[in-house]
């Protein structure tokens, strides 16, 4: 009868501390912060076919491409600089530009969330090759609390032949600023020499080109490994031969 009394008595008195222990857990649970959602990406962009006509009406820019904007402002809503990624659709994106002798560009605009970009591509006439030299964008977000403006005249992407059109597979990043990149999906581009409405031969990118060498290389190892391994059989062969014969 002493024990089962020494006993209740234990957990009469270990019972008010496991409450105050409790409720300190709840209090300082509901002190820490909520942990923010992470940001939903837009997911691969739907390729857009986008040419630029001359003032006779003949095409003289070509691109079939999946763009998607990534740019860094101040939000209005979070009070502070957000990273934002935004597809531009094809069917909201209007598409306008100009062509000149060494110089051809194109302007994409969607009205709908206020965002203009344009490319511009030169040409060297004694290389016989051509680049994305220049990239503005502007864009008026409903998030942003200012609008954004981005200019660089100075890039040299998308590097390809006159009569050529440039393609690239894979998603490639093209850093325009430090608070602009652009990610290009499935590219197909020709500022120059468009004959119709068909594009050139493609000059495939170099990312594409290192995905082509991996399995080749791939491929030249294990037909080596092979060699190696048929070379060692036969020599093991030889020698059991030549074994047996001296017996």
């Amino acid at each position: 009868m002493v024990q089962i009394c020494r006993v209740q008595s234990w957990f009469v008195g270990v019972t008010p501390l496991l409450i105050f222990a409790t409720v300190l857990h709840q209090g300082f649970a509901t002190v820490a912060p909520p942990t923010p959602a992470p940001h939903k990406e837009p997911g691969r962009p739907e390729r857009g076919y986008y040419n630029v006509t001359n003032h006779n009406g003949t095409i003289c820019l070509m691109a079939y491409m999946g763009l998607q904007l990534n740019i860094s402002y101040n939000s209005t809503s979070q009070k502070k600089v957000v990273q934002d990624v935004m597809n531009l659709q094809p069917n909201l994106t209007k598409h306008s530009g100009l062509c000149d002798s060494d110089i051809a560009s194109l302007n994409l605009t969607v009205d709908a969330v206020k965002t203009n970009l344009t490319f511009v591509f030169t040409m060297n006439s004694t290389s016989n090759k051509y680049h994305l030299s220049e990239v503005t964008v502007s864009a008026a977000w409903p998030e942003m609390k200012e609008p954004v403006s981005v200019h660089n005249s100075s890039l040299d992407y998308l590097r390809g032949t006159v009569g050529y059109s440039y393609f690239c597979r894979d998603e490639q990043t093209l850093n325009v600023a430090q608070n602009l990149s652009i990610n290009t999906f499935q590219l197909q581009v020709q500022p120059f020499a468009v004959k119709g409405d068909q594009f050139g031969a493609a000059e495939e990118c170099q990312l594409d080109e290192d995905d082509m060498l991996i399995p080749i290389v791939v491929g030249a190892a294990l037909a080596g490994l092979v060699v190696i391994v048929l070379l060692a059989y036969l020599i093991g062969r030889k020698r059991s031969h030549a074994g047996y014969q001296s017996i």
